[in-house]
């Protein structure tokens, strides 16, 4: 399996800007809408919201926003009609994709995502096309001087984690799903900070792209499908050599 630091880290630095920001406000908006309506409105009670509420003060959402996603999730704000869909296929250099979305309009998102790839050099695939090459794992990393390897697995294999390991200067814990919430509650209970915390969509193998103008364009596609409004999730198999990663971050 593909180290997730490395694998993360393959991306462009973008811009930290209002537009950006309020479009990830919005994201996270329809996940919580869509816990709540599923699991019910309570934190304590709903793991699921738990998990997407976490996810949206780290990203510094406003109360305010949490409350009134929450509200709409529970129908006290009219009702909610998302639809969550997966869509599979290829970036250029056939490079895998698995794309997660939430929609309110399922033959828009169609079309639009279609037309994205076609242009782009994209190909969308059927289901099942290329999921099987990638298994879903909670995914906690921690700064390597953060705590020792072994004090961590102590802590963590007793919460249902299943594995530790040094990646690319992090302390990387991989975990069930269904374990992820008790995982993140026994690291924060030693008052430990992790510098990334999701459940995610981990390749079991890459593909290796090591010219710099095919991995741009790659890059640049991962992008266009992921600022997609109706785009929560883009996993991907790419893996880029350090050296070159280095190249184009710079």
């Amino acid at each position: 399996m593909a180290g997730h630091s490395k694998w993360a880290g393959i991306k462009h630095k973008k811009a930290a800007n209002d537009a950006k920001r309020g479009k990830v406000f919005s994201k996270i908006a329809k996940l919580i809408t869509v816990a709540a309506r599923d699991g019910g409105g309570d934190v304590t009670q709903n793991p699921h919201l738990k998990l997407v509420v976490d996810k949206a003060k780290s990203a510094n959402m406003p109360n305010d926003n949490i409350d009134r996603a929450i509200k709409k999730g529970t129908g006290e704000l009219g009702s909610v009609s998302f639809f969550e869909l997966v869509y599979e296929g290829y970036a250029p250099s056939q490079v895998a994709l698995v794309v997660d979305i939430l929609t309110d309009n399922k033959n828009r998102t169609a079309s639009e995502l279609r037309k994205l790839f076609d242009k782009k050099g994209g190909t969308l695939g059927s289901p099942g096309s290329v999921s099987w090459n990638f298994e879903t794992r909670g995914v906690i990393e921690l700064p390597a001087d953060a705590i020792g390897e072994e004090d961590l697995m102590d802590l963590v294999l007793e919460a249902g984690a299943e594995d530790v390991k040094v990646e690319d200067g992090h302390l990387q814990v991989l975990c069930d799903p269904q374990s992820f919430s008790k995982v993140q509650e026994a690291i924060a209970s030693a008052n430990l900070t992790p510098s990334f915390a999701e459940v995610a969509r981990l390749p079991k193998e890459t593909v290796t792209v090591d010219n710099k103008k095919k991995a741009i364009k790659v890059l640049n596609f991962i992008e266009e499908v992921e600022d997609h409004d109706d785009v929560q999730k883009v996993s991907h198999n790419l893996d880029l050599p350090p050296d070159l990663l280095d190249q184009i971050n710079d």
